[in-house]
């Protein structure tokens, strides 16, 4: 998935072990599987050589990172005829898990 951080959420993430995000949209601390359960693990944080961008190496507890229900966030492609697609198995129910914000 891609998610950003602000000071916040790098604070949370050192603090607990699990990782926390920036909401953009709401303007606030989002910790990761806090609806679903699906948290992620921090194994290893690595930052690049501006400082400007970081990732988080994650074991993903519960199958998912996506809050469509997908394994992954990026389960969407452009196809040879660049028609969009989507692959990739469901693993869990988003209406059941994350309520009102399931996939739109």
């Amino acid at each position: 998935m891609l998610a950003y951080i602000n000071e916040e959420a790098r604070r949370e993430t050192l603090a607990t072990g699990y990782a926390g995000y920036c909401s953009r949209s709401r303007r606030a601390l989002r910790k990761k599987g806090m609806t679903s359960g699906n948290v992620q693990i921090i194994r290893g944080i690595s930052i690049d050589c501006d400082r400007g961008a970081v990732i988080f190496k994650v074991g993903q507890k519960g199958g998912a990172a996506c809050r469509t229900g997908h394994r992954s966030c990026f389960f969407t492609h452009v196809g040879s005829n660049g028609e969009i697609c989507t692959d990739g198995d469901i693993v869990f129910d988003p209406r059941q898990v994350c309520g009102d914000r399931e996939e739109k």
